[in-house]
């Protein structure tokens, strides 16, 4: 991805959380030039890579398959350093927007229309061999349980959200003609580096054309504390 890109679609989700209402940690409006003054106080931000997350999972093409995503807060599944037990993200998809069917073989999440168009989440189970089981589906959504085919998309308005387990593959989408969706998720510790199957091999963090200063630096970006 080109730096210029990662900037402008970072400036876009910044106007879509702020007509939502939405308000952001202080550590994701530093600027790259503010990191670097930033002691070992904030070592948490760097170990857990909370902040901002801009993907287009090796496709070459973000407008097509591709997430902007912030962790706002998370513990660590391999430091007993950091006591949390949950995250949350916040994440914006346009309408053109594809994230790629995958599943997390440790954590469980709720993923929830924070705003804005319908958010369609496709899900399966996995097999046990990666690949995408025929059976139904059991699906947790505010409350309500129920089965729905394999590679069933749910709808979720805003206010509405899904459960997704360990081992369930889902892909998400915009509805085509409502408009870009401000998603949220909250879920056990998130591990980026370990924690995800995609159902076809995928990149998770781009390739960086640098063709401008970054507006602000990514959670793989961070500057060592002195």
């Amino acid at each position: 991805m080109k730096r210029s890109e990662i900037n402008q679609v970072i400036k876009e989700m910044e106007r879509m959380i702020r007509d939502h209402g939405f308000y952001l940690p202080p550590f994701c409006n530093w600027t790259p030039e503010e990191w670097q003054t930033k002691s070992h106080e904030y070592d948490e931000i760097r170990d857990n890579m909370l902040g901002w997350d801009i993907t287009d999972f090796g496709s070459g093409d973000f407008n097509r398959c591709g997430l902007s995503l912030i962790t706002l807060r998370n513990g660590n599944q391999h430091d007993p350093k950091y006591k949390k037990v949950y995250a949350e993200k916040l994440l914006y998809m346009r309408e053109s927007m594809v994230c790629p069917m995958h599943f997390h073989w440790f954590k469980s999440e709720d993923i929830i229309n924070r705003g804005g168009g319908s958010l369609l989440i496709k899900v399966c189970n996995d097999d046990g061999n990666g690949g995408l089981s025929p059976d139904p589906v059991t699906v947790n959504s505010d409350g309500r349980s129920y089965q729905a085919p394999a590679g069933a998309s749910i709808r979720l308005e805003p206010g509405e959200s899904i459960t997704i387990w360990p081992h369930q593959y889902h892909e998400f989408r915009v509805l085509p003609g409502t408009g870009s969706v401000l998603i949220g998720e909250v879920s056990q510790c998130n591990d980026d580096n370990t924690d995800n199957r995609f159902y076809e091999p995928t990149g998770r963090f781009p390739e960086i054309e640098e063709d401008e200063p970054p507006y602000r630096l990514l959670c793989n970006e961070y500057p060592p504390a002195e």
